[in-house]
Parts: structure tokens; sequence; C-alpha cells
């Protein structure tokens, strides 16, 4: 299979990681929108949501609400954006379901524009996160 997510959560692609369970692969996407952009991913391939199975639908709700306070703690963010996009002509690009939660910050105007983190800056938002679903 030639899949970029699948890639990534078989290890053979490297990632900054957030959490990982049986059924979910939770990282911080390379072209964020917004810092602690991050992608959850069903670790079970299926092209979009509709061609997956509730119970992974559901799984990767549960993912984005235990995970999504750890996030906005770590970046200082008041809100997010959750976004997916669903077929071609919505903008999938990375045909494998996955979710963006993009954190948002009072004050910063919401865009979507892709930013250029480099790998150093994507680590340290990584282990902060991290720290905050430690606790």
């Amino acid at each position: 299979m030639d899949c970029i997510f699948c890639k990534i959560i078989a290890g053979e692609i490297p990632c900054h990681k957030v959490i990982e369970n049986d059924q979910i692969l939770a990282f911080l996407d390379i072209g964020p929108v917004s810092v602690g952009h991050t992608l959850f991913v069903p670790k079970r391939h299926a092209e979009n949501l509709a061609v997956g199975s509730v119970e992974e639908a559901v799984d990767l709700m549960k993912a984005v609400y235990t995970t999504a306070p750890a996030i906005m703690k770590a970046v200082g963010a008041s809100g997010y954006n959750l976004g997916m996009n669903h077929g071609l002509a919505a903008g999938q690009d990375v045909f494998h379901t996955h979710l963006h939660l993009m954190p948002r910050v009072d004050g910063v105007e919401r865009a979507f524009v892709k930013m250029h983190p480099t790998q150093e800056e994507l680590a340290k938002v990584a282990v902060k996160i991290r720290a905050e679903i430690a606790v």
C-alpha cells in the first residue's frame, strides 16, 4: 500500500506523536495552520469516514475528546477547529480517514494557511502536548 499515513502508523516514516493507542494515532501536521495542529488517524486503513466502521469513527472522536484539552493547554489555545475533508471535491489529499484539530488563540486571526515549522519546532510542541497528557 502506498498510503503515507499507513507508513507513519507502521513506523516507516517518522512523526511527532501526540497520542497512540490500539485504534488511533495522533501526530502533529507537518504543514500546520496553527501551532499544535494535530491529525487523528485510525490505524486501520479506510479511504474516508464512510468506508470505515462506526466504531472507528467513535474511537476517533473519543481520542479528540480526551486529547483536545491537553493540546489547548500546551499551546495556550482558547478554542479549536475540527476539520475533515471527505473526498477529492472536498480537498482530501491523503486518502486515509483523518481528522484535523487546529488550536486557536484569542486575538490571532483564524487562517487556514500552512505554516512551515522546523522539525525541532514541531518536536518541542509535541513534547509540551505529551507533558500535558501525562498530567
